[in-house]
Protein backbone atom coordinates (compact mmCIF):
# COMPACT_ATOMS: atom_id res chain seq x y z
CA UNK A 1 0.00 0.00 0.00
CA UNK A 2 2.80 2.13 0.66
CA UNK A 3 4.47 2.28 -2.38
CA UNK A 4 1.13 2.08 -4.63
CA UNK A 5 0.49 5.81 -2.41
CA UNK A 6 3.84 6.82 -2.93
CA UNK A 7 3.98 5.92 -7.02
CA UNK A 8 0.67 8.41 -7.06
CA UNK A 9 2.51 11.28 -4.89
CA UNK A 10 5.18 11.46 -7.26
CA UNK A 11 2.76 11.60 -10.33
CA UNK A 12 0.47 14.36 -8.62
CA UNK A 13 3.61 16.30 -7.93
CA UNK A 14 4.66 15.87 -11.70
CA UNK A 15 1.61 16.84 -12.51
CA UNK A 16 1.64 20.12 -10.45
CA UNK A 17 4.78 20.83 -12.17
CA UNK A 18 2.99 20.73 -15.65
CA UNK A 19 0.24 22.63 -14.44
CA UNK A 20 2.08 25.45 -13.48
CA UNK A 21 4.31 25.59 -16.34
CA UNK A 22 1.63 26.11 -18.28
CA UNK A 23 -0.47 28.81 -16.42
CA UNK A 24 2.38 30.75 -16.06
CA UNK A 25 2.79 30.57 -19.84
CA UNK A 26 -0.32 31.03 -20.81
CA UNK A 27 -0.83 34.06 -18.19
CA UNK A 28 2.52 35.91 -19.03
CA UNK A 29 1.40 35.43 -23.07
CA UNK A 30 -1.99 36.42 -23.02
CA UNK A 31 -2.19 40.04 -25.03
CA UNK A 32 -0.91 43.39 -23.21
CA UNK A 33 0.52 40.94 -20.26
CA UNK A 34 0.65 41.81 -16.58
CA UNK A 35 1.67 45.75 -17.37
CA UNK A 36 -1.31 46.39 -19.58
CA UNK A 37 -3.11 47.20 -16.29
CA UNK A 38 -0.31 49.93 -15.58
CA UNK A 39 -0.38 51.26 -19.43
CA UNK A 40 -3.86 53.62 -19.30
CA UNK A 41 -2.48 55.10 -16.14
CA UNK A 42 -3.01 59.15 -16.70
CA UNK A 43 0.68 60.22 -16.89
CA UNK A 44 2.66 57.08 -17.51
CA UNK A 45 5.33 56.56 -20.03
CA UNK A 46 7.35 54.25 -21.35
CA UNK A 47 10.23 55.10 -18.66
CA UNK A 48 8.02 54.24 -16.44
CA UNK A 49 6.62 50.93 -17.82
CA UNK A 50 10.43 49.74 -18.34
CA UNK A 51 11.22 50.86 -14.71
CA UNK A 52 8.37 49.03 -13.34
CA UNK A 53 8.98 45.89 -15.65
CA UNK A 54 12.80 45.90 -13.97
CA UNK A 55 11.44 46.22 -10.36
CA UNK A 56 9.16 43.42 -10.74
CA UNK A 57 11.39 41.30 -13.07
CA UNK A 58 9.49 41.23 -16.05
CA UNK A 59 12.11 41.85 -18.46
CA UNK A 60 13.57 38.56 -18.02
CA UNK A 61 13.57 35.66 -20.23
CA UNK A 62 10.25 33.95 -19.41
CA UNK A 63 11.73 30.76 -17.97
CA UNK A 64 13.55 32.37 -15.48
CA UNK A 65 10.76 34.25 -14.58
CA UNK A 66 8.99 30.83 -13.74
CA UNK A 67 12.02 29.38 -12.05
CA UNK A 68 12.27 32.54 -9.82
CA UNK A 69 8.37 32.70 -8.85
CA UNK A 70 8.49 28.82 -8.47
CA UNK A 71 11.60 28.83 -5.92
CA UNK A 72 9.51 31.59 -3.74
CA UNK A 73 6.13 29.46 -4.01
CA UNK A 74 8.17 26.60 -2.21
CA UNK A 75 9.38 29.15 0.84
CA UNK A 76 6.04 30.21 0.89
CA UNK A 77 6.10 33.73 -0.89
CA UNK A 78 3.67 33.29 -3.34
CA UNK A 79 3.71 36.92 -4.39
CA UNK A 80 1.88 40.23 -3.89
CA UNK A 81 -1.64 41.19 -5.13
CA UNK A 82 -1.57 44.25 -8.13
CA UNK A 83 -4.04 46.15 -6.63
CA UNK A 84 -3.52 46.26 -2.61
CA UNK A 85 0.23 44.70 -2.41
CA UNK A 86 -1.41 42.13 -0.16
CA UNK A 87 0.67 38.55 -0.12
CA UNK A 88 -1.50 36.30 -2.31
CA UNK A 89 -1.77 33.41 -0.06
CA UNK A 90 -3.41 35.80 2.42
CA UNK A 91 -6.20 37.04 -0.18
CA UNK A 92 -6.70 33.33 -1.27
CA UNK A 93 -6.95 32.34 2.68
CA UNK A 94 -9.73 35.11 2.94
CA UNK A 95 -12.03 33.60 0.61
CA UNK A 96 -11.12 29.95 1.26
CA UNK A 97 -13.57 29.52 4.14
CA UNK A 98 -16.68 30.62 1.93
CA UNK A 99 -15.62 28.03 -1.12
CA UNK A 100 -15.48 25.12 1.09
CA UNK A 101 -18.47 26.28 3.31
CA UNK A 102 -20.59 26.00 -0.10
CA UNK A 103 -18.35 22.51 -1.52
CA UNK A 104 -19.11 20.67 1.89
CA UNK A 105 -22.80 21.58 1.83
CA UNK A 106 -23.25 20.92 -1.94
CA UNK A 107 -21.04 17.65 -1.79
CA UNK A 108 -23.31 16.92 1.67
CA UNK A 109 -26.77 17.56 -1.03
CA UNK A 110 -25.14 15.28 -3.57
CA UNK A 111 -23.94 12.41 -1.83
CA UNK A 112 -26.77 12.06 0.65
CA UNK A 113 -29.78 12.92 -2.11
CA UNK A 114 -28.10 11.49 -5.73
CA UNK A 115 -26.95 8.41 -3.30
CA UNK A 116 -30.44 7.84 -2.17
CA UNK A 117 -32.33 8.08 -5.19
CA UNK A 118 -28.98 6.25 -7.34
CA UNK A 119 -30.23 3.23 -4.92
CA UNK A 120 -33.63 3.27 -5.10
CA UNK A 121 -33.48 3.57 -9.10
CA UNK A 122 -30.84 0.55 -9.20
CA UNK A 123 -33.21 -1.52 -7.04
CA UNK A 124 -36.48 -0.20 -8.62
CA UNK A 125 -34.89 -0.98 -11.87
CA UNK A 126 -37.23 0.43 -15.30
CA UNK A 127 -39.95 1.73 -12.82
CA UNK A 128 -42.08 4.94 -13.19
CA UNK A 129 -39.70 6.76 -10.15
CA UNK A 130 -36.69 5.18 -12.40
CA UNK A 131 -37.36 6.43 -15.75
CA UNK A 132 -38.42 9.89 -14.17
CA UNK A 133 -35.23 10.69 -12.00
CA UNK A 134 -33.50 9.42 -15.24
CA UNK A 135 -35.19 11.95 -17.30
CA UNK A 136 -34.51 14.61 -14.35
CA UNK A 137 -31.39 13.64 -14.33
CA UNK A 138 -30.85 14.40 -18.08
CA UNK A 139 -32.32 17.23 -17.61
CA UNK A 140 -30.30 18.72 -14.80
CA UNK A 141 -26.98 17.89 -16.56
CA UNK A 142 -28.00 19.94 -19.50
CA UNK A 143 -29.15 22.67 -17.59
CA UNK A 144 -26.27 25.51 -17.52
CA UNK A 145 -25.14 26.35 -14.07
CA UNK A 146 -25.70 30.22 -14.07
CA UNK A 147 -29.09 30.14 -15.87
CA UNK A 148 -30.76 27.68 -13.08
CA UNK A 149 -28.94 30.05 -10.41
CA UNK A 150 -30.77 33.25 -12.31
CA UNK A 151 -33.95 30.73 -12.22
CA UNK A 152 -33.56 29.94 -8.47
CA UNK A 153 -33.18 33.72 -7.68
CA UNK A 154 -35.90 35.10 -9.71
CA UNK A 155 -38.10 32.73 -8.22
CA UNK A 156 -37.35 32.48 -4.74
CA UNK A 157 -36.02 35.67 -4.21
CA UNK A 158 -37.48 38.35 -6.57
CA UNK A 159 -40.88 36.68 -6.72
CA UNK A 160 -41.38 34.89 -3.75
CA UNK A 161 -38.89 36.43 -1.48
CA UNK A 162 -37.64 33.40 0.43
CA UNK A 163 -34.12 33.47 -0.20
CA UNK A 164 -31.60 36.38 -0.30
CA UNK A 165 -30.46 36.75 -3.89
CA UNK A 166 -27.29 36.86 -2.70
CA UNK A 167 -24.01 37.43 -0.59
CA UNK A 168 -23.02 35.70 2.40
CA UNK A 169 -24.80 37.92 5.06
CA UNK A 170 -25.81 41.10 5.86
CA UNK A 171 -23.04 43.86 6.97
CA UNK A 172 -24.04 43.62 10.84
CA UNK A 173 -26.39 40.66 11.07
CA UNK A 174 -23.84 37.49 10.72
CA UNK A 175 -25.41 35.65 12.57
CA UNK A 176 -25.19 31.52 12.00
CA UNK A 177 -28.77 31.29 11.27
CA UNK A 178 -28.60 34.53 8.97
CA UNK A 179 -25.56 32.29 7.23
CA UNK A 180 -27.62 29.10 6.38
CA UNK A 181 -30.29 31.14 5.13
CA UNK A 182 -28.23 32.91 2.45
CA UNK A 183 -26.57 29.50 2.04
CA UNK A 184 -29.59 27.54 0.66
CA UNK A 185 -29.74 29.38 -2.82
CA UNK A 186 -25.96 28.85 -3.86
CA UNK A 187 -25.43 25.34 -2.15
CA UNK A 188 -29.11 24.28 -3.60
CA UNK A 189 -27.85 25.57 -7.29
CA UNK A 190 -24.39 23.72 -7.14
CA UNK A 191 -25.81 20.49 -5.08
CA UNK A 192 -28.27 19.60 -7.04
CA UNK A 193 -26.38 20.16 -10.39
CA UNK A 194 -23.98 17.14 -9.18
CA UNK A 195 -26.73 15.05 -7.68
CA UNK A 196 -27.79 14.09 -10.96
CA UNK A 197 -24.00 12.96 -11.75
CA UNK A 198 -23.74 11.18 -8.22
CA UNK A 199 -26.90 9.67 -8.98
CA UNK A 200 -26.28 8.26 -12.46
CA UNK A 201 -22.85 6.69 -11.32
CA UNK A 202 -24.76 5.40 -7.92
CA UNK A 203 -27.15 3.81 -10.34
CA UNK A 204 -24.73 2.20 -12.64
CA UNK A 205 -22.43 0.98 -9.97
CA UNK A 206 -25.12 -0.62 -8.30
CA UNK A 207 -26.49 -2.72 -10.76
CA UNK A 208 -23.18 -3.79 -11.92
CA UNK A 209 -22.99 -5.43 -8.04
CA UNK A 210 -26.60 -6.19 -7.86
CA UNK A 211 -26.44 -9.37 -10.30
CA UNK A 212 -23.16 -10.47 -9.07
CA UNK A 213 -22.61 -14.03 -8.09
CA UNK A 214 -22.22 -13.45 -4.52
CA UNK A 215 -25.53 -11.67 -4.34
CA UNK A 216 -27.47 -13.92 -5.25
CA UNK A 217 -25.41 -17.28 -3.23
CA UNK A 218 -26.60 -14.56 -0.41
CA UNK A 219 -30.20 -14.53 -1.24
CA UNK A 220 -29.74 -18.52 -1.63
CA UNK A 221 -28.41 -18.24 1.80
CA UNK A 222 -31.84 -17.35 2.87
CA UNK A 223 -30.58 -14.07 3.92
CA UNK A 224 -33.00 -10.94 3.70
CA UNK A 225 -33.74 -8.60 1.07
CA UNK A 226 -32.11 -5.94 3.28
CA UNK A 227 -29.05 -7.49 4.56
CA UNK A 228 -28.00 -8.49 1.09
CA UNK A 229 -28.81 -4.79 -0.29
CA UNK A 230 -26.74 -2.79 2.85
CA UNK A 231 -23.98 -5.33 3.64
CA UNK A 232 -23.11 -7.10 -0.14
CA UNK A 233 -24.96 -5.04 -2.59
CA UNK A 234 -24.18 -1.21 -1.11
CA UNK A 235 -21.08 -1.51 0.39
CA UNK A 236 -19.09 -2.67 -2.71
CA UNK A 237 -21.42 -0.65 -4.75
CA UNK A 238 -19.93 2.26 -2.82
CA UNK A 239 -15.82 1.61 -4.04
CA UNK A 240 -15.82 3.20 -7.22
CA UNK A 241 -17.83 6.09 -5.66
CA UNK A 242 -14.53 7.07 -3.76
CA UNK A 243 -12.64 7.18 -6.80
CA UNK A 244 -15.62 9.37 -8.72
CA UNK A 245 -15.34 11.66 -5.24
CA UNK A 246 -12.13 12.48 -6.02
CA UNK A 247 -12.56 12.99 -9.99
CA UNK A 248 -16.01 15.16 -8.88
CA UNK A 249 -13.70 17.60 -7.09
CA UNK A 250 -12.93 19.95 -10.19
CA UNK A 251 -15.85 19.90 -11.49
CA UNK A 252 -17.42 21.19 -8.59
CA UNK A 253 -14.56 23.71 -8.06
CA UNK A 254 -15.35 24.97 -11.42
CA UNK A 255 -19.54 24.58 -10.91
CA UNK A 256 -18.40 26.80 -7.70
CA UNK A 257 -16.82 29.55 -9.71
CA UNK A 258 -20.18 30.24 -11.68
CA UNK A 259 -22.71 29.90 -8.69
CA UNK A 260 -20.08 32.28 -6.69
CA UNK A 261 -20.24 35.09 -9.46
CA UNK A 262 -24.16 34.54 -9.96
CA UNK A 263 -24.81 34.74 -5.99
CA UNK A 264 -21.88 37.08 -5.99
CA UNK A 265 -20.57 35.06 -2.88
CA UNK A 266 -17.40 35.93 -1.70
CA UNK A 267 -15.58 32.95 -2.39
CA UNK A 268 -12.48 31.60 -4.73
CA UNK A 269 -14.64 31.43 -7.51
CA UNK A 270 -15.36 35.06 -7.81
CA UNK A 271 -12.08 36.33 -6.60
CA UNK A 272 -10.63 34.16 -9.46
CA UNK A 273 -13.04 36.53 -12.22
CA UNK A 274 -12.12 39.78 -10.16
CA UNK A 275 -8.14 38.95 -10.34
CA UNK A 276 -8.70 38.22 -14.31
CA UNK A 277 -10.58 41.54 -14.56
CA UNK A 278 -8.00 43.55 -12.76
CA UNK A 279 -4.89 41.99 -14.30
CA UNK A 280 -4.17 40.56 -11.12
CA UNK A 281 -2.17 37.90 -12.23
CA UNK A 282 0.13 37.15 -8.96
CA UNK A 283 -3.14 36.11 -7.59
CA UNK A 284 -4.36 34.22 -10.70
CA UNK A 285 -1.33 32.43 -10.38
CA UNK A 286 -1.86 31.47 -6.95
CA UNK A 287 -5.29 30.10 -7.45
CA UNK A 288 -5.07 28.24 -10.22
CA UNK A 289 -1.92 26.52 -8.35
CA UNK A 290 -3.92 26.40 -5.44
CA UNK A 291 -6.63 24.80 -6.95
CA UNK A 292 -4.50 22.14 -8.68
CA UNK A 293 -2.74 21.29 -5.43
CA UNK A 294 -6.97 20.92 -3.74
CA UNK A 295 -7.68 18.60 -6.70
CA UNK A 296 -4.30 16.66 -6.22
CA UNK A 297 -4.92 16.40 -2.86
CA UNK A 298 -8.39 15.44 -2.99
CA UNK A 299 -7.31 12.36 -5.65
CA UNK A 300 -4.66 11.02 -3.11
CA UNK A 301 -7.53 11.26 0.09
CA UNK A 302 -9.59 9.15 -2.78
CA UNK A 303 -6.64 6.32 -3.43
CA UNK A 304 -5.82 6.17 0.55
CA UNK A 305 -9.71 5.83 0.87
CA UNK A 306 -9.76 2.98 -1.50
CA UNK A 307 -6.83 1.18 -0.73
CA UNK A 308 -8.49 0.99 3.04
CA UNK A 309 -11.54 0.10 1.80
CA UNK A 310 -10.99 -2.44 -0.73
CA UNK A 311 -8.56 -5.35 0.57
CA UNK A 312 -7.34 -6.39 -3.10
CA UNK A 313 -5.30 -3.20 -3.72
CA UNK A 314 -3.51 -3.88 -0.10
CA UNK A 315 -2.53 -7.38 -1.09
CA UNK A 316 -1.54 -6.58 -4.59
Amino acid sequence: MTSFLLRRLAQSIVLLLIVSVIGFALLHLTPGGPLSQFANTPGMTDEDLNRLAEQMGLNRPLPVQYLEWFGRMLTGDWGRSYRDESPVLFVIGSRLGATLELMVTATLIAVLVGGFVGVVGAVRRYSIFDQCVTIGAMVALSIPTFWFGLVVIYLFSVKLGWLPPGNISPVGNESFLVFLHHLIGPSMVLGLVTTAIWSRFMRSSMLDVINQDYVRTARAKGLSERIVLVKHVLRNALLPMITIAGLELPTLLSGALVTETVFTWPGMGRLFLDSIGYRDYPVVMGLLTFTAILVIIGNLLADMLYVVADPRIRLQ
